[in-house]
């Protein structure tokens, strides 16, 4: 994932949630936000990423960061993933033509499955840091939450 976009404005989008709502992304604005793109509904690595977020998900909170995750397909589709995983505490966004994680630059891995790729955005809408979890998501949500304590000043 290229570090071209750190220190750029966040792309603005509406999507909806996996709740069938709009979701529109300058209601995070004034707030750290973790905003995470999986590549396939159901994969393994994408079943782990997320619920790695799910597990992490009170240092996010008690470090005043949102969590959304974002992936390929429909409404439907994201709503049954995330039925399957237990249920999550943040929505997951229908991004069925990727036109968010094409503004967010999210590559294609051997040109046909997005990139795992998550981004640390600022309260003033700055990207701070760009990570790419591969295969390896607790390690990612370990280095993601150093970085909020870093930035934030918690410990």
């Amino acid at each position: 994932m290229s570090q071209e976009r750190v220190g750029s404005t966040a792309p603005s989008f509406s999507l909806m949630t996996d709740e069938g709502e709009l979701f529109d992304s300058s209601s995070l604005e004034g707030q750290w936000r973790v905003i995470f793109f999986y590549s396939r509904v159901n994969s393994p690595t994408c079943k782990r990423g997320c619920l790695t977020f799910k597990q992490q998900y009170d240092l996010f909170a008690s470090a005043g960061c949102a969590v959304i995750g974002i992936g390929p397909g429909t409404v439907e589709q994201q709503a049954s993933f995330k039925k399957s995983l237990g249920g999550l505490p943040f929505p997951l966004l229908a991004d069925a033509d990727r036109a968010v994680g094409i503004s967010f630059g999210v590559p294609l891995h051997l040109g046909q499955f997005p990139a795992k790729s998550s981004f640390l955005i600022a309260p003033d809408n700055t990207i701070r840091y760009v990570y790419d979890w591969l295969f390896r998501p607790r390690r990612h949500v370990a280095k993601i939450l150093a970085d909020i304590s870093s930035v934030t000043g918690d410990s």
